[in-house]
């Protein structure tokens, strides 16, 4: 009886063992311990490079929408671009409560550090560098919204480009606010 049972246990094993998928795995298993594979070319000088794009990218055709990357600046990049922009650009968000509200939360999140909390330019940074203007002042209250918006987005002579943490909305929003600070306290 148990010389039986053996042969029946040494059969099924034969028989579990002699499967493609179950010998297939236990060969892998094996080699995982036993063999470490490397890629083929474990050196700088002979692995595969990322090839880099060989043609110019292009600005998208006039009157699209881009839905990804950074806004084109229509080769613009040699002129001033805070002035032609702020010829152009007009500023489609409406000046309402939410607005301002939204460009003061955004303001005090990204702007403070060099125009300060009086709109000043006496931020605790601004020491360090060339100061940034007064956002009250009558030269500001001159400029236009495209201008400043430009600045935020783009960058200018001292500004450094902000146009990846301020999408363009926030933008519009923060120039709402700084248009509602200007009438409310001038200097």
């Amino acid at each position: 009886m148990l010389r039986g049972a053996l042969i029946a246990i040494v059969a099924v094993l034969i028989v579990i063992f002699s499967l493609g998928t179950v010998r297939q795995g236990l060969d892998d298993a094996w080699n995982s311990i036993t063999h470490w594979s490397y890629y083929e070319y474990r050196d700088m000088r002979r692995s595969v490079v990322f090839v880099p794009q060989h043609r110019g990218m292009y600005a998208p055709a006039p009157g699209t929408v881009p839905t990804a990357g950074v806004e084109p600046t229509y080769g613009l990049e040699g002129i001033d671009l805070a002035t032609k922009l702020g010829e152009t650009l007009k500023n489609p968000i409406a000046p309402d409560d939410s607005s301002v509200a939204r460009g003061h939360r955004k303001f005090l999140k990204n702007c403070i550090p060099c125009h300060g909390t009086s709109m000043a330019g006496d931020g605790p940074v601004a020491p360090m560098f060339m100061p940034p203007p007064d956002l009250l002042a009558e030269a500001t209250r001159g400029r236009k919204d495209g201008y400043i918006y430009s600045y935020i987005r783009h960058g200018g002579v001292v500004m450094p480009n902000y146009g990846a943490a301020v999408t363009a909305n926030e933008a519009w929003d923060v120039i709402n606010y700084i248009r509602f600070m200007q009438k409310t306290s001038p200097r």
